[in-house]
């Protein structure tokens, strides 16, 4: 294709030239040899299947506006035109005959199944009037929000913030909350983004290639780096496609990862193959010392011999044994490390961070490589996320809340990263509140969190949860103990910004509802996007305008005037003008690019899908401070450079409200990092200060699953529930037959010798006991995973009840029962199999395996620091008992009460310094006034109830 600037080349090409996107013909495959014509407006959105955001063409055919297909956009900077298999599948999600299409209210008890067509305006009436009284009575912390992968970076935080709610609530913590900690304790960013494609060499946790973090954009840089002679290094337990592409494969007992990196750390520090400028401007080596070592000399080079000697006892000896491998991996890994220089280029996301107890250290003791080589922000080293993620604000925001919900950000999880969202059921439970209005939103919480018989306990109880509003555009478990069921768009159906760190490049990226701008180059009118739409599915930022607009109709409450007409007073707002104005203002140069083409900066989106804000990010922790950014800026004792705030500020996204930058020992004055010190964080006081001292530096935490811990004698072992298949994320793609038909077996893993020793042949039925209950799987012998660990999947296992609705492509049917002493019990009483509908290729299933819903029997193992639920089980698994049946599970909720009691005793509640309830510069979605953030008493939630 030709992008903006370019030529035209004429020849054979990968794409249609962007000049006929508006008019491209294709021959019918289907009627060939016959030439039989087709014309497609090919028009931009993005994937909605994962959080990498890579881009999509739509072919929408001019005859009858249907969509034809989905493939690559090649002006997306992040995906390039190459998609994964989740990308054109999107094709079968628009078409799935058994998708949601209008909404619907529940008949008969919660939990019954039965549901009826009711009106939009209906639902919004009844969904409002709850939310308004809510909010008048000031019980404003009864309406959440909870949210599984976005899709969008912004847009709904801006309408909590204009309730005045502090009502947001994420899956962070069944994902990625050890990670988030152990960078952002570091750097304030709490993700990495490794410049891969220049890198020497790559150092991954799991199978980042075909299931990791941002895994397309990044598993392109990944391949064309080895292509160019960089080093691959992968620790995975598997033999995953990833692992069989690394120089060096290392398979670990599960949570020794943080001992290994700090082995490798103490080589670095002991042969001095490390950047010394790098480490004494940017580390803060004398907060290090004045706490650890306050009799010694406040001398760099005695920091370095401090650090040697503190250090020392992680010997390459000392991680082997700890890691069950032998010494010459980590001696090669070492190796490799010094010979990057530079250019090393390390990720971990969840993996090691989100199974294991202190798996937040783990994070922290990998980016302790990058700080110690120096390969921080440089070519082919780890960046921050933030250097070259955008979030896109609209100009006119509300002003920050005042409230805290201490059902999200409990007082006994101060440093958590973020919601914790797993204790919502127990937290319920305990009376520490209850909820008026609960949304789901594209999230299915009974089945992808742990404990999911506990979340059906809550979700039946009225008491408890008022209204239960599942905004989705599939059915899922959670969705049928709904009070409302509401239709929502697919990648192709609505209006989202997008941006995230796929690289050292700075992009935007715009899904857009793409029938509806057909309609438009053609001249055809609509209503809104139900005109555009299958069914009555309503994209959900008119929703959440009209359903804001409800909630104030008057406009006493402050809330309408967020989302009214600037050009016509007393109308809502169109998406046309909300994204007019967010582009024209807020997004840096895209004005400009625009006006080149003749374009306004929307017609400039809508037409190519993205915009690229800056190239070959680098060292943005060296740009210096502007005049505007040192106007009024005072430095502190620490030489951060601060301007004043109030208690009526609130902090950023990031960081701490009035810090700009910081001065250096030579005078410079630069961004630096967000975190209190502008600098890296060797010793973080934030750890130290909130009640984890020993924890203040990178370290060694022994996992919940250790081998001291596990007793093999007894067939213990260690259950690894955290990897995906490579094409599913079930909860979001279920409905996606193309998918289904490539990854449709849910095997638990064994080691050959492990399985030999049990008397256990791969498809036998095995029993897997964990602390609350059981579930029954089908085994899987395989050199492909190491001993003494087993392995199950955690996207499969998706079940309806008789008479429910559900997906037939990925759902089977089941019994299930719960006894008045708190057992529960799920029993297949049918599989998958082929089924009648518009679609011919649903009596075509050939496969049947629903997969083992395992998450249920996991109680919740929330990690005291970072609040990451440790999804690392120990278990014993013994062969199959006389009546047990593949896919069987059972739970004692009464067990999965008192393992959450005992994890909750594990931590340390703030208050923090001055009464706070949190430390500012670590990230919160909707961030209210620093006022909130400030306790009236140290008293705990709940006490006395």
């Amino acid at each position: 294709m030709n992008l903006p600037g370019e030529r035209r080349h004429e020849g054979l090409r990968n794409f249609p030239p962007v000049e006929d996107w508006d008019h491209h013909v294709e021959y019918d495959a289907k009627a060939h040899p016959r030439k039989v014509p087709h014309t497609y407006s090919l028009i931009p959105t993005i994937c909605f299947n994962c959080e990498s955001s890579c881009g999509l063409l739509a072919y929408v055919d001019h005859e009858d506006l249907s969509i034809k297909k989905f493939e690559g956009n090649p002006a997306h900077p992040g995906s390039r035109g190459r998609n994964c298999a989740k990308g054109p599948a999107t094709i079968n999600q628009v078409h799935d005959p058994e998708r949601i299409l209008h909404p619907l209210k529940r008949v008969g008890e919660r939990g019954s199944g039965r549901f009826e067509r009711v009106s939009w305006e209906d639902a919004l009436a009844d969904i409002a009037t709850r939310i308004r009284a809510a909010i008048v009575d000031n019980r404003r912390d009864e309406v959440m929000y909870h949210v599984g992968r976005p899709g969008e970076d912004g847009f709904a935080e801006r309408v909590l913030q204009a309730w005045g709610i502090d009502g947001h609530n994420s899956h962070t913590n069944v994902c990625s909350s050890g990670g988030r900690s152990g960078y952002t304790h570091w750097m304030g960013y709490d993700r990495p983004s490794p410049d891969y494609a220049h890198a020497k060499t790559i150092l991954l946790l799991s199978s980042h290639l075909e299931t990791g973090h941002y895994f397309n954009p990044h598993a392109q840089r990944i391949m064309e780096a080895k292509q160019n002679g960089a080093k691959v290094v992968v620790l995975d337990l598997r033999l995953s496609n990833t692992a069989s592409h690394a120089d060096l494969w290392i398979s670990p007992w599960p949570g020794s990862e943080g001992a290994i990196f700090l082995a490798v750390a103490s080589y670095l520090l002991r042969t001095r193959a490390i950047d010394r400028d790098f480490l004494k401007r940017w580390v803060n080596w004398e907060v290090y010392l004045r706490r650890l070592h306050p009799d010694a000399e406040p001398d760099f080079e005695v920091f370095l011999e401090r650090l040697t000697e503190d250090y020392a006892h992680y010997t390459f000896e000392f991680a082997a044994q700890e890691a069950h491998v032998p010494v010459a991996q980590i001696e090669e890994l070492a190796r490799l490390v010094v010979q990057a220089g530079t250019s090393l280029a390390t990720h971990t996301w969840r993996s090691a961070a989100a199974g294991n107890l202190g798996g937040w250290q783990i994070a922290r003791s990998l980016f302790f490589l990058n700080v110690l080589t120096g390969s921080v922000g440089t070519v082919g080293g780890t960046h921050p996320n933030g250097w070259e993620k955008f979030i896109a604000h609209f100009p006119d925001m509300p002003e920050p809340n005042d409230s805290w919900s201490e059902m999200l950000w409990p007082i006994e999880y101060p440093l958590t990263t973020n919601e914790m969202s797993i204790l919502l059921p127990h937290l319920l439970k305990d009376g520490r509140g209850k909820l008026e209005v609960y949304f789901s939103r594209v999230y299915n919480p009974l089945w992808v969190n742990p404990d999911g018989f506990t979340w059906i306990d809550v979700l039946k109880d009225a008491a408890k949860i008022g209204l239960h509003v599942a905004l989705t555009p599939t059915w899922s478990e959670s969705a049928t103990f709904a009070d409302y069921v509401l239709p929502m768009g697919h990648a192709s159906e609505r209006h989202d910004t997008m941006s995230f760190e796929t690289h050292a490049s700075k992009w935007l990226a715009f899904r857009q509802p793409v029938t509806r701008v057909a309609m438009e180059q053609r001249g055809i009118a609509y209503r809104d996007s139900r005109d555009t739409n299958p069914g009555e599915v309503w994209e959900e930022n008119e929703f959440w305008f009209a359903l804001s607009w409800q909630i104030d109709p008057d406009g006493s409450l402050g809330i309408r005037r967020y989302f009214e007409s600037k050009d016509r007073p007393g109308e809502m707002m169109t998406q046309d003008e909300y994204y007019e104005t967010l582009f024209a203002h807020s997004v840096p140069g895209l004005p400009e690019a625009a006006e080149q083409q003749g374009l306004t900066p929307l017609a400039y989106m809508r037409k190519y899908g993205v915009f690229e804000i800056a190239k070959d990010v680098y060292r943005l922790d060296e740009r210096p401070l502007t005049e505007a950014e040192l106007e009024g800026a005072v430095a502190d004792e620490n030489g951060v450079l601060r301007k004043p705030v109030t208690l009526d500020s609130a902090p950023p996204l990031v960081g701490e409200a009035g810090a700009v930058g910081i001065v250096h020992a030579d005078g410079s004055k630069t961004a630096g990092w967000l975190s209190p010190s502008r600098k890296l964080e060797l010793y973080s006081t934030t750890l130290a200060d909130w009640g984890w001292p020993e924890h203040a530096t990178p370290g060694y935490v022994e996992s919940h699953v250790s081998a001291r811990r596990i007793d093999r004698a007894n067939d213990e072992f260690v259950l690894m529930p955290n990897f995906r298949l490579p094409t599913l994320i079930h909860t979001r793609s279920g409905n996606a037959k193309y998918l289904n038909e490539i990854s449709n077996t849910h095997p638990l893993w064994f080691n050959h010798g492990d399985a030999d020793a049990l008397g256990v042949a791969t498809g036998d039925l095995v029993r897997v006991t964990t602390e609350i209950g059981h579930f029954v799987a089908r085994a899987w012998a395989t050199e492909a995973i190491r001993p003494g660990v087993v392995g199950l999947s955690h996207h499969m296992g998706r079940w309806m009840q008789e008479g429910h609705p559900g997906s037939r492509w990925v759902m089977g049917k089941v019994d299930l029962d719960r006894s008045d002493d708190g057992i529960w019990r799920l029993r297949y009483v049918d599989g998958i199999k082929p089924f009648p509908s518009e679609d011919p290729d649903s009596e075509r299933i050939y496969w049947d395996d629903p997969g083992v819903h395992q998450n249920l029997t996991f109680p919740v193992q929330p990690d005291p620091v970072s609040g990451m639920h440790c999804w690392h089980q120990k278990v014993r698994i013994e062969k199959a008992h006389e009546g047990d049946r593949y896919g069987d599970v059972e739970v004692d909720v009464n067990k999965s009460r008192a393992v959450y009691r005992r994890w909750l005793s594990m931590t340390r509640p703030g208050p923090g310094p001055d009464g706070q309830r949190r430390p500012e510069f670590m990230m919160r979605h909707v961030t209210p006034k620093r006022s909130a953030y400030r306790m009236a008493s140290a008293s705990r939630p709940g006490e006395g109830q």
